[in-house]
């Protein structure tokens, strides 16, 4: 089955009076480019982090971001009242001493430093981490999810145009055989043309099938018959083989265009180009494909 590197993923997980949200999204890439952005107090955990996408996402550009919600109540910074008191102390007695009148003193001394600073330091703990690492693998798995869904509509349409070539290959049959006969009616019909040209029939017939042999396209049919055949049992295989249908794609590519320049018939060069219109739309979203 095949997944696309294309994909989201969100987790919310609910701790304390926080909320810790979890966001990671992925497009297509060579290899694994990830980007983090993760809230201070779990930025000591961001190896772990990495290390836990890495093993679910393998390929791909992903953005992973965790950030913090806290309720009002929770993150209202604690009024330190003695040094509140310190300070109003020590300005009442100046202000009395040169007679300073219409102080607002609430205002001025939430002004003062420290008295709504937050002194405690944050300290992770093994509980709070649980829940945030449970988080990460449910936006994770959504992700992955996401992917799936993805892939099945990839693998359809890839399905889709594997089937088109199928059917444009066979279409050239027809043609192919009356060729040959065209071929050595033109030919024929050129030396009668030239009544006094004198030549060897049987050394003739020996060039014309030389020259036949070389335009024949029967290997470059069945070893595209081939990479069609192995195309779809690649998608049938575990996820992560967008590279080797790329490569598939490729050698596929190079049998419709020997099997194009090997086609001297009107008819025939149509058809190979409605093959490698199906096949650049192939090329186009293998791209995509993990």
């Amino acid at each position: 089955m095949i997944q696309s590197m294309t994909g989201y993923g969100k987790a919310v997980v609910a701790y304390k009076g926080k909320k810790i949200n979890v966001e990671i999204k992925s497009l297509n890439s060579k290899q694994l480019d990830l980007t983090t952005r993760i809230a201070p107090l779990y930025r000591e955990k961001e190896m772990e982090v990495r290390q836990l996408i890495a093993e679910k996402v393998i390929r791909g550009k992903v953005e992973m971001s965790i950030w913090i919600e806290k309720d009002a109540a929770t993150d209202a910074a604690p009024v330190n009242t003695a040094l509140m008191d310190s300070y109003y102390q020590q300005l009442k007695s100046f202000a009395d001493s040169h007679a300073l009148t219409g102080v607002d003193w609430m205002q001025t001394l939430t002004r003062m430093p420290d008295v709504l600073a937050k002194t405690e330091v944050e300290v992770l703990e093994d509980e709070e981490w649980i829940a945030a690492r449970a988080g990460v693998e449910e936006a994770v798995q959504h992700l992955v999810d996401f992917r799936t869904q993805e892939g099945a509509a990839l693998e359809k349409k890839f399905g889709e145009k594997i089937d088109n070539i199928e059917q444009l290959l066979a279409s050239i049959e027809p043609y192919e055989k009356s060729r040959v006969e065209k071929i050595r009616a033109r030919i024929v019909d050129g030396l009668k043309q030239i009544p006094e040209a004198e030549y060897d029939k049987n050394r003739m017939e020996q060039e014309l099938i030389y020259y036949i042999e070389k335009l024949d396209i029967s290997e470059e049919k069945q070893r595209l018959t081939n990479h069609l055949k192995y195309f779809r049992e690649t998608m049938a295989d575990q996820p992560g083989q967008g590279k080797k249908l790329g490569f598939i794609a490729q050698e596929m590519g190079r049998e419709i265009n020997t099997t194009g320049s090997k086609s001297n018939q009107a008819e025939m060069q149509n058809i190979v180009v409605k093959m490698k219109d199906e096949l650049e739309q192939i090329k186009e979203q293998v791209l995509n494909a993990l």
